[in-house]
């Protein structure tokens, strides 16, 4: 009954960014909703390995290696994703990642590539899912991981943030424009605790937020269900929204995790 709730079953997938944290979590996810995934990542490996996972759980899934933000890798592997799926209906993307300076520090090249990965690729992945659906009258979803950082001040991370906000906005854009055959959403993270954000911890990358704030933290499997809630048909009547996981933290003020 759940999985009849959720209309996944048999439909396909592309997770961008699916060979590590929130990427693989939701790649799981969907698999277990019955979806069959194609696993885009930069790094084959990685990739491959997620799809063993699926595989083991008697799911199909498959690798695509592209580094999206290059415009040319990022419209082949939504084509090589199309061709090998056939019934290509629900993208995420959580491709993204801070570059950690004050604004006066901050490098213009630095600048440049937070809003690359963080923002121009989501334009990129979703203009080339959505193409495809628009021109075939088919129905699709698009689901974008942005970040509390995008909506509140970004001490640090200004780059990242600016470019989250912008995210934001492009999402609710694109939802308007391509209702009612594309729903598109975002899921807004706080802090999630993730291998590469405990590796950055560990080496003093970025500060370590206080025991309350990890405490209230998000675990990829988190942001990977509210990912899965939105592409499903249980979330049919919604777009152009931002789903907020992180624990209740911005309830309170003065953010904690900034």
């Amino acid at each position: 009954m759940g999985d009849e709730l959720l209309g996944l079953t048999g439909s396909g997938a592309a997770v961008i960014g699916a060979g590590q944290g929130i990427g693989r979590a939701t790649a799981l996810a969907l698999a277990h909703a019955g979806a069959r995934v194609a696993l885009v990542d930069e790094r084959g490996e990685r990739a491959e390995s997620v799809a063993r996972e699926i595989g083991a759980l008697g799911a199909e899934a498959f690798a695509v290696v592209a580094d999206v933000t290059d415009a040319g890798q990022a419209s082949a592997a939504i084509a090589e994703a199309r061709d090998r799926l056939g019934a290509f209906a629900h993208l995420v993307n959580i491709v993204g990642g801070a570059s950690w300076a004050p604004l006066l520090q901050m490098e213009e090249a630095t600048w440049e590539r937070d809003f690359r990965v963080n923002l121009v690729h989501h334009w990129t992945v979703a203009r080339a899912a959505a193409a495809g659906w628009l021109a075939e009258g088919a129905s699709g979803t698009v689901v974008a991981i942005a970040s509390v950082s995008g909506a509140f001040a970004a001490p640090g991370h200004g780059a990242y943030g600016a470019a989250k906000a912008g995210l934001l906005s492009l999402v609710r854009t694109m939802a308007e424009e391509w209702w009612p055959q594309v729903r598109v959403n975002a899921v807004v993270p706080g802090s999630v605790r993730t291998p590469r954000i405990e590796e950055m911890w560990a080496r003093g990358a970025i500060p370590r937020p206080g025991d309350d704030a990890v405490a209230r933290m998000a675990e990829p499997e988190d942001v990977a269900g509210a990912a899965v809630f939105l592409s499903s048909d249980l979330a049919r009547r919604i777009t152009g929204q931002a789903l907020v996981v992180d624990g209740g933290t911005t309830t309170r003020f003065p953010y904690p995790l900034s």
